[in-house]
């Protein structure tokens, strides 16, 4: 069985579990599952590679010890026996596990597994249908064979696609042509430090380090990239598949992702050993922050939400000559008070050299919102900005589930960035008229056909606000003529 029929059948058996209650629940149930199982596939490869190597998982506990039907036979636990050993064992082991003995990379792998497994729920209340997931796992999962792991990176991020479909939980998933564009144009280079300070699954992460992978030439420089892919996540669900990620993209010890809050520490406490020299992110947008979260920003840019707390900081962690690509909704582009003075600074203190428009429909359907991609440069003021409106492929009219955005139709964008010159697609505009303008990010296209087909969007919105008008104009004019009739006037 193929692992995309694997993962196929694992999810049809958790449909069955009354305890399984939406994707977003079978997404985290399979999470932490797949994840337990490649770290103990990991711990055999070092156990045998390393003589030195003491595995920080008590030998009871360890996945082939409960999980292996072929291996223990009648013996294999099931029922609610699998049930108590899963919830009364290894859970609350897990959870505490101890690390004071330890050092090395087995403390480093120990303290990685407590931090997982401090959120992480087992959803299953059926210890029959919990040993039929855990043995299709083991039929179709074995990350020590090479075939496998080779293509076990792709399956798993179709996995994380599907996040696209499971409720709020879409908002971990960027599409993969977004996170592979952002990441060519910032370009990494061995040696810099690469940060996502809201990394979700992590989709930039892994396409940093695959990028400074290849520019790897021995094992001492790779494993100094794989220490230079920074990332913090605030919720378990995406933090727990963003770590599972990174192990199946070649970092055995992704303990550089955290699980925490970036917005929590307060901006003055950000020194310059924080800095780095790329950020690539897609912070939350259109969400607000926990009360007391933005007095730890400068008064002037106090607000909770998320989206504008992020571009504050992305300036911050930067250091001078570092680079960012940010995703960002277009209000925070035509947005005024806060918003026009976070862009102040902005144009200020960084070169925003380039906004790529992203059509409608690269999120859905976690969200219509229209997006963009914000290139600059820190330490040297804008004077001018490149606008490309990335138009849609020849024939479509939208993005969907089965036609995806590809990172093909980036190819144009690739060429022109080198050598720009204006098309109806790009443009660009002058500082002094964007500070004329308010700050206004938000500049259409000078060079676009008249006849071009507006966005459906803004044509509804237009609709509405027409059939507003008018029927206050009815309710003028009605309003007009009974005062007239009161007055005797008719």
């Amino acid at each position: 069985m193929s692992l995309s029929a694997t993962i196929k059948s694992i999810q049809d058996i958790m449909r069955k579990d009354v305890g399984v209650d939406g994707d977003a629940q079978r997404i985290g149930q399979l999470g932490w599952m797949v994840f337990y199982k490649i770290f103990s596939d990991q711990d055999a490869e070092l156990e045998l590679n390393d003589d030195n190597y003491d595995s920080p998982l008590p030998l009871d506990l360890r996945w082939d010890e409960w999980a292996d039907s072929k291996k223990l036979g009648k013996n294999a636990p099931t029922g609610e026996d699998l049930l108590q050993l899963v919830d009364g064992q290894l859970f609350p082991t897990l959870k505490e596990l101890a690390v004071d003995d330890l050092e090395g990379i087995a403390l480093e792998r120990a303290k990685l597994l407590r931090s997982v497994f401090q959120d992480a729920y087992n959803y299953m209340k059926s210890g029959t249908l919990l040993r039929q997931m855990v043995d299709k796992i083991n039929e179709g999962i074995d990350f020590n064979q090479s075939q496998t792991r080779h293509v076990f990176g792709d399956i798993y991020e179709q996995i994380l696609k599907n996040l696209q479909s499971a409720g709020n939980a879409g908002e971990f998933y960027t599409p993969r042509a977004v996170t592979q564009f952002a990441v060519d144009m910032v370009n990494p280079q061995l040696g810099e430090k690469v940060f996502d300070p809201a990394c979700g699954t992590g989709g930039f992460l892994t396409c940093a380090y695959e990028h400074l992978k290849k520019q790897a030439n021995s094992p001492e420089q790779l494993q100094r990239v794989k220490r230079s892919i920074l990332g913090v996540e605030k919720k378990q669900l995406p933090h727990l598949l963003c770590v599972t990620n990174m192990m199946v993209h070649g970092i055995e010890v992704p303990t550089t992702v955290l699980h925490d809050n970036t917005l929590r520490k307060p901006l003055r406490d950000y020194g310059r050993e924080d800095q780095v020299d790329i950020v690539v992110t897609n912070p939350p947008f259109g969400g607000m922050e926990e009360d007391g979260i933005e007095r730890g920003f400068p008064s002037e840019f106090q607000t909770r939400e998320t989206a504008d707390l992020f571009l504050v900081l992305v300036m911050e962690l930067l250091k001078d000559g570092g680079r960012a690509a940010i995703v960002l909704p277009d209000g925070t582009l035509f947005g005024e008070g806060i918003k026009s003075r976070i862009k102040q600074k902005l144009l200020r203190d960084c070169n925003l050299h380039t906004i790529v428009r992203l059509p409608n429909g690269v999120f859905s359907p976690y969200t219509g919102i229209r997006t963009n991609v914000l290139f600059f440069t820190k330490g040297e003021p804008t004077t001018e900005v490149w606008y490309y409106e990335h138009p849609y492929p020849a024939g479509a009219k939208s993005y969907n589930k089965t036609k995806p955005m590809r990172i093909e139709e980036f190819d144009v964008e690739k060429a022109w960035w080198e050598n720009r010159e204006e098309t109806e697609y790009a443009w660009k505009v002058s500082v002094e008229t964007i500070a004329s303008n308010g700050y206004n990010l938000d500049i259409k296209s000078p060079n676009a056909p008249e006849n071009i087909h507006e966005d459906p969007i803004a044509l509804l919105k237009q609709y509405q606000e027409a059939v507003i008008k008018a029927e206050n104009d009815r309710q003028a004019l009605k309003n007009s003529l009974v005062a007239a009739l009161e007055r005797g006037e008719y």
